[in-house]
């Protein structure tokens, strides 16, 4: 067990027992898997960004991509179904905490002029989704490997199914909402 995974257990789960007047500790929302997603319109007729892409999001989740192709053909677009468009990863278990920590206590504040993150993003059910415009804020990957600077789309699935409840988790987790990382800045300048 890692020391997320640890808090979890031991800080979150009473914390929103109480918060929430939730009497079975089975009943706690918790992170069900996060799923990490990079679309790439290039990669059908340039097989070398597959394999490069491939390589850092291997790197940074600690599991191989899975390819994701066209459903259907779009001419406008240059599209035939088939063609490879994006990759795919979810992470679970000891790998989605180990990424969990790394997204908060390290990609998240080498973010340029990172104020928090939006505690928009979520949908009814309580998923937060959060895209990342640069690959490189994680440490594994390598500045001089990568091609171009690339976006990728972070989805935590959540076992709420309410966002009240999910924003409290995620904010007893450690990540950085916006409102969160303001009050923590006025803390330091007191």
């Amino acid at each position: 067990m890692n020391a997320l995974q640890k808090h979890y257990q031991e800080k979150v789960v009473p914390a929103l027992m109480e918060e929430f007047s939730i009497t079975n500790r089975m009943a706690v929302p918790k992170i069900e898997k996060i799923v990490l997603n990079i679309g790439l319109k290039e990669a059908a007729h340039d097989k070398g960004v597959l394999e490069k892409t491939t390589a850092w999001m291997t790197e940074i989740s600690g599991q191989k991509p899975k390819l994701t192709k066209a459903k259907i053909s779009i001419a406008n677009f240059k599209l035939r179904e088939g063609d490879p468009v994006g990759l795919t990863v979810t992470l679970r278990g000891k790998r989605m905490y180990d990424f969990l920590i790394k997204l908060i206590s390290i990609a998240l504040p080498r973010v340029r002029d990172f104020g928090g993150v939006p505690t928009t993003s979520f949908d009814s059910q309580g998923n937060y989704t959060l895209g990342l415009t640069e690959q490189i804020i994680f440490p594994e990957v390598d500045y001089s490997k990568i091609d171009r600077v690339r976006g990728l789309e972070a989805t935590l699935v959540t076992r709420s199914g309410n966002v009240k409840i999910a924003q409290r988790l995620l904010a007893l987790m450690g990540m950085p909402f916006k409102k969160e990382a303001e009050r923590q800045r006025r803390k330091g300048t007191k």
